[in-house]
């Protein structure tokens, strides 16, 4: 009898808990989607374990311009989006995809080139693409759908300028390394953003020709994708990223070795 007791009171504490639910999960592994460009400067290997030795959470990451990095969202294959691509980002929210937006941090584009005296350095992005326009010099495009890809056609689209009629124009469809790397290789021109120009191992001959214009203002923005499985690590990367410590990080990276910081907070 007392052995029927014993099973009826552990058949009632199962269903019972199973009725509660599970305990909610503190730990485990997120996917973050994002652009090349914070892995290329190096800001996701100086960031990503200190987020896990401080939550016990790991971070895979998908390196790909932000038009992919925002698909895979869209596709379910993230829980995290940091991407650079404002209006992307909010008709990616209007969609449903996410629920918010959260400004995180910024950089800025430069122009870069070959030192030649073609175009010298300025302040004005409108008048350097017109005149590498007009001079048929030769300008890599990422060709991506990336953020930086995005911004480059947004010029052009300005200046009612259709470079792809040009042979000097070259789409390669890479990330932002590979594309400095072939602006470095054929002494052509590109938009890049700072920390990976800053962060490029080898820039050879070419220097910034445009700087500091307010079309070059680069913001990033951190997404939760609604449909992630993981929302409360989701979130806790989202929350550590905004706070005092995750801004400081981001604010204090590149200084030492650069200088002066890569990516500046915004949260």
């Amino acid at each position: 009898m007392k052995k029927v007791f014993i099973i009826l009171m552990i058949l009632l504490l199962t269903g019972c808990a199973g009725l509660l639910g599970s305990p909610e999960k503190t730990s485990g592994t997120i996917t973050l989607a994002t652009t090349t460009s914070t892995e290329d400067s190096g800001l996701l290997d100086f960031i990503l374990p200190k987020f896990t030795e401080d939550t016990g959470w790991e971070v895979r990451v998908i390196s790909v311009g932000t038009g992919a990095a925002i698909q895979l969202g869209r596709d379910g294959e993230a829980d995290v989006l940091l991407v650079h691509a404002r209006a992307e980002e909010d008709r990616f929210v209007d969609e449903g995809y996410a629920q918010k937006r959260y400004d995180v941090m910024y950089n800025d584009f430069v122009v870069v080139g070959p030192f030649s005296g073609y175009i010298e350095h300025n302040n004005d992005v409108y008048s350097t693409f017109f005149a590498i326009f007009e001079q048929n010099l030769t300008f890599v495009s990422r060709g991506d759908n990336s953020g930086t890809h995005m911004r480059e056609l947004e010029i052009w689209d300005v200046l009612s300028l259709i470079p792809e009629n040009k042979e000097s124009y070259l789409s390669v469809g890479q990330g932002m390394g590979e594309t400095l790397g072939m602006a470095v290789e054929l002494q052509a021109y590109t938009l890049v953003d700072r920390a990976t120009w800053l962060s490029f191992p080898n820039v050879g001959d070419l220097v910034i020709v445009c700087e500091i214009h307010p079309d070059l203002r680069n913001p990033y923005g951190l997404l939760k994708v609604s449909s992630t499985l993981v929302p409360e690590g989701a979130q806790m990367f989202i929350d550590w990223m905004i706070s005092s410590q995750g801004q400081e990080l981001i604010a204090s990276f590149g200084v030492e070795e650069f200088g002066q910081p890569l990516f500046f907070p915004e949260a």
